[in-house]
């Protein structure tokens, strides 16, 4: 190898070379032997030390650059270099290291196929031969160079450019030395001229915000959980209970870390019978108004709450403890922080490069390239991610539809259609159907759940027969249809009867999850409290009506944190809950109800093992019509029954009569009327008996829902 153009030197002194690693470290001499190349600028000398003690001096070529040769190829070397002040240092140098990314691993990420992404790019400390520290990888294509900069070079990135790998458009280098703590960026020269400096799209750590470096990290968590694991891969979620309790985690109890928060929210998911607790998104963002769903971060989980072990600590608990966890995702859109993915190399990356397909005009954010392999690659390994590294078991996916539609919230002219002419985004389309198929592929009994709020075809049919392929969906419109009921004066509920029924036409199109979140309780809506008409008693009755007939509704449950207990105020992710209402009895009452509510609804299989089943499940009305009664029966795969009963009318019905189906006791499992949970009392002393027709006269409290078990052949 011949010295280098001077134009090459000089590029590499700045750290403006594509390919630093050409030119510095260890080369094969043109006349034979080797030669060694180091930048070390303001040195007085420059002494490369061989493993044999051999001493190799090297003489300064240009702008810092020095080279020297040696007649074999050493297996390794350090660098000392002496400075006009006298000091000495010695180090390892970057540059005599190969690659660390392989080229399988290029490949695959070519093709957009490579489903552990983390484990290649970003920042991974690195331990062979006796040396330790962290190798560097971005994917940045359009840059004419890339640096690492960091706590480790006082964040000039001079002495540490980073390699192209080609066509693959990663750019890698490994800085020994290095280790677990490291802040750090990446600068990139774009093709317009500047330097710009961005945080790594990998990083699996960053600093709190509002600071924005990446930090290198490495877990050491070991986790006990392989029995809920084992249990959760040998069973399917559809056939199971789920009753969800969503919580934004900052404002649950803040203050408390993700390890402090383990006992206290095990303790109180426990006393409250949920099955699963869903958390608002955790990945890395940097305004917490936007509770997650601006993420700037999607493999670091936020350090608001403490390291990425300690999040693992809390869902190990949690697991222990019998209680799954859902994680928010949000790969529809992403904000416009200069630090983050916008416009990630200089030019549009992450994002698609069209504003009519790549940009949000409503939230102010952009949208992922679907069409794009390496983005694809992104989002597809990062949903893996959470799943392998952080064994949750499921995500809740965030604004299906924004991804669905090419018109989503655009006026006519404001979007560009697909090439058949339609509305329909085919590349998000096929995104999903291959992170659907592959996260359930790869982890059998997870949940991919789509808050999807239109009558998209097929979003939980599976992807072989064209199908999204999720597990469940959100079930926007009986969310709509429902709370406009409940929110009436009993007096005219009468006239709207269809408001709280017309779900059950469509309850089996898709796998339903019933949701009350957090979109719900904001924004002006007031709580699910405030919604209920009537003085304070008549609200917390509805209250409890409403969660019996939801709980007893085909689908799955979920339930934002605070409405348990009848939070009065609108939610804020600026301060706590109201947890001083249950220092009101009326408001513990509420709450016990709701333990009491998933306990029973656990209990009882004809209430969720056939979720998607419409021949498991009946209307009822005859003999005694009545349109503020909404009654129906649910069955389990052996033929026991509850039949759920609901009088949203404002006075009791006495002796009222209801085809049940079935002859025989029915037991009352659950009156929402019942004193002990803040009721008037009214019910059945326990029971009803049905008479050989199948029909029961019974009493229906006012603002009450009753539910009725039936063992088969009793």
């Amino acid at each position: 190898m011949n010295v280098p153009a001077d134009a090459v030197l000089d590029s590499v002194a700045t750290g403006s070379y594509y390919a630093p690693h050409d030119v510095l470290g260890l080369h094969g001499h043109a006349d034979g032997g080797w030669v060694i190349r180091a930048r070390r600028p303001l040195a007085r000398t420059v002494t490369a030390l061989l493993p044999d003690g051999e001493r190799v001096p090297l003489a300064h070529l240009r702008g810092g650059i020095w080279e020297g040769t040696t007649d074999t190829a050493p297996a390794s070397y350090t660098l000392e270099a002496t400075y006009d002040d006298g000091l000495s240092y010695t180090s390892d140098d970057p540059y005599r290291h190969l690659p660390t990314v392989g080229e399988l691993d290029l490949h695959l990420i070519r093709e957009g196929r490579h489903e552990e992404l983390w484990r290649v790019l970003g920042a991974r400390v690195h331990r062979f031969d006796g040396v330790s520290g962290v190798s560097f990888s971005v994917w940045a294509p359009n840059a004419r160079a890339v640096r690492v900069i960091g706590d480790f070079n006082s964040w000039d990135g001079q002495g540490h450019s980073m390699r192209s790998l080609g066509s693959s458009g990663v750019w890698e280098i490994f800085v020994p030395e290095l280790g677990v703590g490291t802040r750090y960026k990446f600068e990139l020269l774009t093709q317009a001229g500047p330097w710009i400096t961005k945080a790594d799209p990998m990083a699996q750590c960053a600093e709190v915000p509002p600071s924005t470096a990446s930090i290198v990290t490495e877990s050491t968590f070991e986790w006990m959980d392989a029995a809920w694991l084992g249990q959760r891969g040998s069973r399917s979620p559809s056939d199971q209970p789920m009753s969800v309790y969503e919580m934004h985690f900052g404002s649950w109890r803040p203050g408390l870390t993700y390890r402090e928060a383990a006992d206290p929210l095990i303790d109180y998911l426990t006393e409250q019978g949920f099955t699963h607790v869903e958390f608002l998104p955790l990945a890395e963002h940097p305004f917490g108004g936007s509770w997650g769903y601006q993420v700037t971060g999607y493999y670091a989980a936020t350090s608001r709450f403490g390291s990425p072990d300690d999040l693992r600590y809390l869902i190990d608990r949690l697991h222990q403890a019998g209680i799954g966890v859902i994680m928010d995702w949000v790969p529809g859109h992403f904000p416009k922080d200069a630090f983050a993915l916008a416009r990630f190399d200089g030019d549009a990356l992450y994002e698609h490069p069209d504003p009519r397909r790549g940009e949000h005009e409503d939230w102010g954010t952009l949208i992922f390239d679907y069409g794009r392999n390496e983005v694809r690659n992104f989002l597809v390994a990062n949903a893996l991610f959470w799943f392998e590294e952080f064994h949750v078991d499921g995500l809740r996916v965030d604004a299906v539809a924004s991804m669905l539609y090419l018109d989503y919230s655009r006026e006519p002219g404001r979007w560009e259609p697909n090439i058949y002419g339609g509305r329909e985004n085919l590349e998000a389309i096929s995104f999903l159907q291959e992170v659907n198929a592959t996260a359930y592929k790869r982890y059998p009994g997870i949940a991919m759940i789509a808050e999807e709020s239109t009558s998209y075809p097929g979003v939980t049919a599976p992807t072989s027969a064209g199908g999204l392929g999720f597990g469940l969906k959100w079930n926007m419109g009986w969310m709509n249809d429902s709370l406009e009921y409940i929110k009436r004066d009993p007096m005219y509920r009468s006239y709207h009867e269809g408001e709280l029924s017309f779900s059950f036409v469509y309850a089996f199109s898709e796998n339903y999850l019933l949701p009350i979140s957090h979109d719900e309780v904001v924004h002006g809506k007031g709580s699910l409290f405030t919604r209920m008409p009537g003085d304070h008693w008549q609200k917390l009755a509805n209250m409890r009506a409403f969660l019996a007939y939801m709980w007893g509704h085909p689908g799955k449950q979920l339930l934002f944190m605070g409405q348990e207990f009848g939070q009065m105020s609108e939610w804020s992710e600026s301060r706590p809950l109201d947890w001083w209402l249950l220092d009101q009895p009326a408001h513990r009452e509420l709450h016990d109800f709701v333990g009491a509510l998933n306990r029973v609804y656990r209990a009882h299989a004809p209430l969720w093992s056939r979720d998607r089943d419409a021949s498991a499940f009946t209307r009822l009305g005859a003999p005694h019509w009545n349109p503020s009664v909404i009654a129906f029966a649910r069955r389990d795969h052996h033929g026991n029954t509850v039949a759920i009963i609901g009088n949203f009318s404002g006075t009791p019905l006495y002796d009222f009569s209801l085809d049940l189906g079935a002859s025989g006791t029915w037991t009352e499992i659950l009156n929402t009327d019942a004193r002990e949970y803040g009721g008037s009392g009214v019910g059945n002393l326990g029971s009803v008996h049905a008479d050989d027709a199948g029909c029961a006269r019974m009493t229906l409290p006012p603002l009450g829902v009753l539910w009725l078990s039936h063992s088969a052949g009793s």
